[in-house]
């Protein structure tokens, strides 16, 4: 759960549909604040009738105003009027005089939260004009507040690059006053790979033309081969241009380059990747213009890819390990009904499941791309091998499982496949040798333990203590070895044998 959630659900007045709405608004917080070149704060209500912050956002390349996040303090006295003003008056309210925060004196602007309640109702668009009819549904009262901090000594919006960043943002904020910002189905500003203001940014006007290209963003597309400016052209023609030719490109390009869909896509040109996001700017609930944000990310997209050909190396290799080790298997399994005396076929026999139990790991992992492992399936097919054994003793065994031992890391889920596999076919092979009972396995998981009991209904330990045989030592060192775990034997009260395995989860949780 998202602290803004927490914090929200905990200490304000806010209904599901508000919070919610907030969770979708929070991902684009760090671009409000790269255009409003200052830090962005978030206030939910209290039922005291005070505010308290739950998410708060720093300006990539201005200075911040707060040392620490001020996410969870209580609103200011001083901040109070500013605040109070815009949710009131559902317009702008900013200080009249500077505020000293931290010895800086700061300029504070409030913009009031609304949404739309869209219940039902759909978004019209005419593609030719521009033009969006919101959804047909009101605006609801304001129940939250956005604060802009920014240093009173600020040169940076003087330049032009500083206006046009503050210009969008103020777009923005209004849209957000009237509960059109997020847009319906706008893409998540924390997706990997979404642009910043800082990366690039195009505004366009209502016919698609340029007003303002951002020097990150000339450079982007000087690498793609547009040499000239991009200022008082079309920006939809200019991308269909260099994508001219290609047979897979996103069907709603056109609409993004506009500014007319809050979606996102990327285009490859020149061996280069770049990724528009657009955002439709509404005033007077018709579409005025539009911003594009630009990256070029094409460093990311080689690593995404070189991931990708990493796991399915792995893969491959997990895949021709499983294959080995069941060849391996095999052998083992003729070699064993060729052999002469029952010593030889027994210790072959054990020999094959053990190799056999490492297969199974290995043939999951080789199906997914993670090296995690769900091993409640891996154990399903362990218990076959205790029937195949079962079947060679004249045996009637029962075996079922409860709980969930739940995903497991490779380097613990292979160690304890193969202990397990000793134990059961040993509960098989010793204790139901020549009759009928159960195999009960009972998994109990918590964030720090797994604790499994292997219960049989067989005769029982001989001379009530387990011997040091070779399965026993095997178990030994792969629970207490290599799983950093313990292991008891002893009798069960219903007859037969129990065995209780414990292993630490400490070095799973500390991994994720």
């Amino acid at each position: 759960m998202s602290t803004l959630r927490n914090l929200a659900t905990k200490y304000s007045t806010l209904g599901e549909d508000e919070i919610r709405w907030l969770d979708l608004m929070a991902p684009d917080f760090p671009l409000l604040a790269d255009l409003a070149l200052g830090d962005v704060v978030l206030w939910v209500p209290m039922e005291d009738g005070n505010y308290i912050a739950v998410a708060h956002s720093r300006p990539a390349g201005s200075i911040t105003l707060f040392y620490r996040d001020v996410i969870g303090d209580v609103l200011r006295p001083d901040w109070r009027d500013v605040v109070d003003e815009a949710m009131q008056t559902r317009q702008p309210s900013h200080s009249r005089a500077p505020i000293w925060v931290e010895e800086s004196a700061m300029k504070l602007w409030a913009y009031s939260v609304s949404r739309r309640d869209d219940t039902g109702a759909t978004t019209a668009r005419n593609t030719d004009t521009g033009v969006i009819t919101t959804p047909a549904g009101y605006q609801t009262e304001p129940f939250a507040v956005v604060t802009v901090h920014t240093s009173a000594s600020d040169i940076q919006s003087e330049s032009r690059i500083g206006k046009a960043f503050r210009e969008v943002a103020a777009d923005l904020f209004v849209m957000i006053q009237q509960g059109l910002f997020p847009s319906p189905g706008s893409t998540r500003g924390r997706e990997r790979g979404a642009p910043r203001a800082s990366d690039g940014l195009v505004r366009v006007n209502t016919q698609g033309i340029v007003t303002f290209a951002s020097p990150n963003t000339q450079t982007t597309f000087a690498l793609l081969g547009h040499r000239d400016e991009l200022e008082g052209e079309n920006f939809s023609e200019n991308v269909a241009s260099l994508v001219h030719g290609q047979s897979d490109t996103n069907e709603s390009l056109p609409l993004i380059t506009q500014g007319k869909v809050a979606k996102r896509a990327d285009i490859e040109v020149n061996g280069r990747t770049v990724t528009l996001r657009s955002i439709p700017v509404i005033r007077d609930e018709q579409r005025i213009g539009g911003i594009v944000l630009t990256r070029d990310v094409t460093d990311l997209r080689h690593q995404e890819q070189e991931l990708i050909t990493k796991d399915a190396t792995i893969r491959e290799i997990h895949h021709r390990v499983k294959n080995n080790l069941q060849t391996v298997a095999s052998l083992l399994r003729v070699q064993a009904r060729r052999a002469r005396s029952e010593e030889a076929k027994q210790v072959l026999g054990q020999a094959m499941r053990r190799v056999a139990a490492i297969a199974v790991v290995h043939d999951t992992l080789s199906t997914g791309f993670s090296q995690i492992v769900d091993f409640d399936l891996v154990f399903d097919r362990v218990i076959s091998l205790a029937a195949e054994v079962a079947s060679l003793h004249n045996t009637t065994v029962h075996p079922s499982k409860v709980g969930r031992f739940g995903e497991l890391p490779s380097s613990y889920a292979t160690p304890l496949s193969l202990a397990l596999t000793e134990i059961v076919t040993n509960a098989v092979e010793h204790g139901l040798a020549g009759r009928e009972g159960e195999v009960i396995v009972t998994a109990d998981r918590t964030d720090n333990r797994l604790a499994v009991e292997v219960i049989d209904t067989g005769t029982g330990l001989p001379g009530g203590t387990v011997g040091d045989g070779l399965g026993t030592q095997i178990v030994r060192t792969l629970v207490e070895g290599e799983l950093g775990g313990s292991i008891t034997w002893g009798a069960h009260e219903g007859g037969g044998t129990r065995v209780a395995i414990d292993i630490p989860l400490h070095w799973i949780n500390a991994d994720e």
